[in-house]
């Protein structure tokens, strides 16, 4: 079964933006990754100062090759730049933890169904 990798990052709101940027200037570094499946930036909306990165991978294997290959060069300023810091730029998070389950069970919308 897959497995969910979640990235709990506590973002000052002042570095919220900055956060997203980051993001979004690596836009396709990790989708030709073996083994990846998903991935999701969560905002928060209410109640907390965390974002979270949901990514999906076919095993943990696929994920610790990602980590020490393509992440690892990324976040050492090879890839835009990393959410956390990097390029000679302070960390956009103060925080941060990996969070990992596995996918015991899943569901999709039938064809047809909703919209």
């Amino acid at each position: 079964m897959s497995i969910v990798k979640i990235n709990v990052l506590t973002v000052p709101s002042e570095q919220r933006e900055e956060l997203e940027r980051r993001f979004a200037s690596r836009a396709g570094a990790v989708e030709s990754s073996d083994g990846f499946e998903w991935f999701e930036l969560l905002r928060p909306l209410e109640g907390t100062d965390r974002y979270l990165v949901y990514t999906r991978w076919r095993d943990e294997a696929a994920f610790q090759a990602w980590m020490s290959g393509p992440m690892k060069s990324a976040h050492q300023g090879g890839g835009g730049g990393r959410p956390g810091g990097g390029a000679g730029r302070g960390p956009a998070a103060s925080d941060s933890d990996v969070w990992t389950f596995e996918v015991v069970q899943q569901a999709a919308p039938k064809p047809g169904a909703g919209g």
